[in-house]
């Protein structure tokens, strides 16, 4: 299943706390419906030695700040210990956004709204901010100013998930806006004319 390759060939390192769970968890997931033994133990592995390297104190806050956006859940146990689960609009959001592939689709007619990202991420979150501008630009975006980002095409969902997946709900707006003053010049870029 393509769950499965994307889960058991992924790199899971380098990434945010957040991006390591919601991983790990998506992990957990595909270990449930995995019927080839090599690819449960390559998963396995890749699981257990990424869950070891996440430090406590940041994994405590990243599943704070999870739970706090729905994208998991608690499940109380018997003996009184508590499981992380995935919650539905987690484990919908983690199955269907790849942040490495990540595009803004393109409807057959163009509703003349745009939609503009703005954000400002100060400096020891400089790497969340460098990775977020290089997110935009993948995802279509054009670059209106250093931090400001603009798409004619909906893509609020998508937005979303980028900012609760950095974790940077209040250093970012997303705005849709009528009308922007240089729209000829950006419906050329676009395509839109």
């Amino acid at each position: 299943m393509e769950i499965e390759r994307q889960a058991g060939e992924r790199k899971i390192g380098g990434g945010t706390v957040q991006k390591k769970v919601l991983l790990l968890l998506i992990g957990g997931v595909t270990l449930g419906l995995s019927s080839s033994p090599s690819r449960y133990f390559k998963v396995l592995k890749t699981i257990q030695k990424e869950w070891k390297e996440i430090n406590r104190s940041s994994l405590n806050r990243a599943i704070r700040s999870l739970y706090e956006s729905r994208l998991v859940g608690t499940k109380g146990n018997k003996d009184g210990t508590l499981t992380l689960e995935l919650s539905r609009d987690g484990e919908k959001l983690a199955l269907t956004y790849n942040l490495e592939t990540m595009k803004v689709e393109r409807p057959k007619k163009w509703d003349n709204l745009w939609r503009i990202v703005m954000f400002d991420i100060p400096e020891p979150l400089k790497k969340v901010r460098e990775s977020l501008r290089y997110q935009l630009k993948n995802m279509g975006f054009h670059e209106l100013q250093k931090s400001v980002f603009i798409n004619p095409f909906p893509c609020a969902e998508e937005i979303e998930y980028v900012v609760e997946f950095y974790n940077i709900r209040k250093h970012v707006r997303f705005i849709t806006a009528m009308k922007i003053d240089n729209e000829l010049h950006l419906k050329k870029i676009f395509g839109l004319i």
